[in-house]
């Protein structure tokens, strides 16, 4: 019998082209081990709050964000690799469907190639794109796009994605969503 995976999501956004590159879907999770002070999520801090979520009724989202013509998922919160497991799943049927998959961590990829965790592992080898390190406000980085702080690093672990590619050229935008009469913002102000 398989075991039903479940996450806990902090917000979805079936099409976003704020949080990496063409249009994609979001997926931020709940819970984060790191606290990095003045992060831009701190309400996705705490482990508690999100909606948990089969691995399943994601894949079902993800099918309904295809028709729009997105070309990948997005994963960052909250901490990812939180939910390694889980979410190696889901972006293991992105792949499936030839989508990207880009993730981003506060954890450095150093530190994620240590650890002795087989979701962690699994995560890994299904990203085309990770944005590692902690956000450090004392050091803002605004010229490089999908990056907060300048020790963070962007990661092309596959040939999905290459540094000279356009899409790094373009300024960082937010989105603003009115939903069920509340305002959610995401992306990165420049």
């Amino acid at each position: 019998m398989r075991r039903v995976k479940l996450l806990n999501v902090a917000h979805t956004a079936l099409a976003t082209r704020a949080e990496g590159p063409g249009l994609r879907m979001a997926v931020w999770v709940q819970g984060c081990p790191l606290r990095c002070p003045e992060c831009c999520n701190p309400e996705m801090l705490p482990f508690e709050g999100g909606s948990i979520r089969t691995v399943d009724s994601l894949i079902a989202d993800l099918e309904r964000a295809m028709d729009s013509g997105i070309e990948g998922i997005t994963l960052l919160g909250g901490e990812p690799f939180s939910q390694a497991d889980e979410l190696a799943s889901f972006a293991e049927s992105a792949r499936q469907r030839e989508l990207s998959v880009m993730v981003f961590s506060g954890f450095t990829l150093a530190q994620l190639r240590s650890r002795r965790d087989p979701g962690t592992a699994r995560l890994l080898a299904q990203i085309d794109l990770l944005v590692d390190g902690p956000f450090l406000k004392q050091r803002p980085d605004r010229q490089r796009r999908w990056v907060g702080s300048a020790n963070q690093q962007i990661h092309f672990l596959t040939e999905r994605y290459r540094a000279e590619d356009d899409c790094w050229n373009q300024p960082n935008t937010i989105e603003l969503r009115l939903i069920d009469g509340e305002l959610h913002v995401n992306g990165f102000p420049t």
